[in-house]
This record gives structure tokens, sequence and C-alpha cells, in this order.
């Protein structure tokens, strides 16, 4: 379904539109062409990610908490439930980072 990296840079800092965030996560995922640009579909395309490590980093994740408020709040909800997957079973494997400029935040 998806390219393996070994990492996966989503970057919202030129985004303008809620469709264009979405359309970054499709690219930066390299998820299908027929991704919902829904947050149901993103999540059924990232646990199809699980198997391999996922290194996941997401710039300018304050464009879109000031664009488009609690989306950002609902995507990394997302994305620390995928770290937790199937009762961490896949933890190790996977690492969410936010990055603004020099500082990095893992989710956990």
């Amino acid at each position: 379904m998806y390219q393996y990296k070994e990492k996966y840079i989503i970057d919202f800092t030129n985004v303008k539109t809620y469709l264009e965030m979405h359309f970054e996560i499709r690219k930066a995922l390299g998820f299908p062409d027929y991704y919902g640009c829904n947050w149901d579909a993103f999540w059924d395309c990232l646990t199809s990610m699980v198997g391999r490590p996922v290194h996941i980093e997401i710039k300018g994740l304050n464009v879109i908490e000031r664009k488009f408020g609690d989306t950002a709040k609902t995507m990394t909800d997302i994305l620390s439930e995928f770290k937790h997957y199937e009762n961490d079973e896949f933890a190790d494997d996977i690492k969410i980072e936010i990055v603004d400029g020099d500082t990095r935040l893992s989710l956990s």
C-alpha cells in the first residue's frame, strides 16, 4: 500500500486549506490515491503500515493549529493511538516526532 522509507516527513508549513493538509499527509506517507482525506481513512492507512519501523516527522504543526483549530489535536491523538496500536505490540517500531525549529517532541 505504501512505499517504505526510513523517515516520513509531513510538512504543513505551506498548507492553506484543509484538503491541502490531507494531500500533504497522503503524499508524505505514501498513501494511495484513493485515500479518503478524512481521519477514518488516515487511521486505516496508518495501521496498514504496521509491521515495519515507522518514523514520522511532522513540521509546521503550528500552522495546522492556527488555521484549523482542533484538527491538529485530532491528528496527534490518532498518531498517539497508532503508537500504542494493538496494546503496544509495535510501540518500539513506531516513532513520531513534532519538529519546531531545533525543538523535537516525541509523541508517547
